[in-house]
């Protein structure tokens, strides 16, 4: 379970958004799109929305959450990830005498790493063994074991990751599994009574119930965040379990606690389900998250813990909520369209009173989608029609790249050829085959010292370096390198793979 130790205010922040499926209700309005744009329901196996509280909002209190307990209980699952022990090279301190005798660098020794073990929740929302979690609970795990409430431990694997909204998609192989209904998280209420269900210490589902206490909250910890906010208490090894309402319906997967011990003390926070639900099923039918930029710098509105030459631009705006734009991307979805000092204060109609709602509002949407923006400038409100662009700059399909798509196989480079070329580190090609390395015209030993301008020390470098180009504008992997006979080279490899 992730610590925060205290908001995070004022910053301003490039706002990635994302469209997609929202859950029944918010979804219902992008059905419009191609059948390609699946919707959550189509993509995932999961049972019909279900209504089991004994009493509902309109009786208001008491309300009766035992049947809401009941419902969900049998879809949280406890989840193992195991990282295996490991043989590291950790570059020592340099000492006098490397510095007189040696490159200065310090010496190289191995290190083996103990195997390591963490623990979370996870929620079941298909029938046929799709699981929600939490990306921290699985962020570079080697194997993952799932517990069910019936005390069935079976094999998970991961189908995708977004660390950008702290989630992972993981699956189980089998059928019929006690997936939860998945409700709608824009209708919950300030007030409204929720239930928190984790298993955080193996020893089965558990049960805590509060109210939500606010939403699109931001701690400004993950890129793109709006929180639910509740006093159901919410401890670690909880993270990736799920939020109830009274209903029985997910509303949320429960992410983080604001402590100052690290343990509970009143405040949760989950990701809504109208993020969730898009960032799944995105996952899972692209392996990547499709998000689009708004291409703007922007800060909330009337802030008072803002510098004071910060406050008094801000009042001369002439409006005291919404989202201030301190910088339009040049090339982005609204270059051309909005300008600086525009004050954003509705997207599609629903008004924005933060920048955690608006992103909020925008982490369903896809590149392509239009949205309307309603700004006030110039003391007057305006609204404009902006088609939403990823990070590429355009509205294409974009896939996760892995390292097949090099078509090349890697080595750590050994140490007596280290010595011969006087290397440090690096990362050696023992085999080309069709692929972007041949495109590139990289042959078989060329050795990369840095790829993006990192060093590479493990073949575990390159891929995380892969892959965060492949999500970048460019999409472009700069290596530098040697090849064993001392030639330097230098290339650029296309990871692009937009349909």
């Amino acid at each position: 379970m992730k610590t925060s130790t205290k908001f995070a205010i004022g910053a301003a922040a490039m706002i990635a958004v994302s469209a997609g499926v929202a859950g029944v209700t918010a979804y219902a309005v992008m059905q419009n799109k191609t059948e390609a744009n699946a919707s959550f329901y189509d993509s995932f196996q999961t049972v019909p929305l279900t209504r089991t509280a004994a009493m509902d909002a309109a009786n208001m209190q008491p309300v009766d959450l035992t049947k809401a307990a009941e419902s969900s209980l049998n879809s949280v699952v406890h989840i193992m990830a195991i990282q295996r022990s490991k043989t590291q090279i950790v570059q020592g301190q340099p000492d006098i005498f490397d510095f007189f005798f040696g490159d200065g660098r310090g010496r190289q020794r191995e290190v083996q790493t103990p195997e390591q073990r963490g623990f979370g929740s996870g929620v079941i929302i298909s029938k046929d063994g799709y699981i929600v979690t939490n990306n921290h609970v699985v962020d570079d795990a080697d194997e993952i074991s799932v517990k069910l409430h019936d005390s069935r431990e079976l094999k998970g694997r991961v189908i995708g990751t977004d660390p950008d909204t702290d989630l992972a998609l993981v699956k189980i192989e089998g059928d019929d599994f006690p997936a939860i209904p998945v409700g709608n998280s824009d209708a919950l209420k300030v007030g409204e009574w929720v239930l928190a269900v984790g298993n955080p210490f193996n020893l089965g589902s558990t049960v805590t119930a509060g109210v939500v206490s606010a939403k699109a909250r931001s701690l400004r910890a993950n890129q793109v965040e709006s929180f639910i906010q509740t006093d159901a208490a919410i401890n670690q090894g909880n993270s990736g379990g799920a939020l109830v309402n009274a209903r029985g319906e997910l509303v949320g997967i429960n992410a983080m606690l604001v402590s100052p011990t690290g343990a509970y003390s009143g405040y949760g926070f989950a990701i809504p389900t109208s993020i969730m639900t898009k960032v799944v099923t995105d996952l899972k039918e692209y392996g990547t998250v499709q998000r689009a930029l708004l291409g703007i710098m922007g800060m909330d509105m009337g802030r008072e813990e803002y510098p004071e030459e910060i406050r008094k631009e801000q009042k001369e705006l002439g409006i005291g909520y919404g989202v201030q734009v301190s910088e339009v991307t040049d090339e982005g979805s609204a270059a051309g369209i909005l300008q600086k000092n525009d004050v954003i204060i509705a997207l599609d109609g629903e008004k924005v009173e933060s920048m955690a709602r608006l992103q909020g509002l925008l982490a369903k949407k896809r590149p392509g989608d239009k949205v309307k923006v309603t700004v006030f400038r110039d003391k007057k409100e305006k609204e404009f029609t902006i088609t939403l662009k990823n990070a590429q700059g355009n509205t294409k399909v974009v896939k996760k790249a892995d390292m097949q798509i090099l078509g090349a196989a890697f080595r750590e480079v050994p140490d007596e050829l280290k010595r011969q070329l006087n290397l440090g580190y690096g990362v050696q090609v023992t085999g080309v085959s069709n692929g972007r390395m041949a495109d590139s015209g990289i042959r078989k030993g060329f050795i990369i010292l840095k790829a993006n301008g990192k060093q590479l020390r493990s073949v575990q470098d390159l891929e995380d370096v892969m892959k965060a180009a492949s999500q970048s504008p460019d999409q472009v992997l700069f290596m530098t390198g040697v090849y064993p006979s001392g030639k330097r080279a230098n290339y650029a490899v296309d990871l692009s793979q937009a349909e």
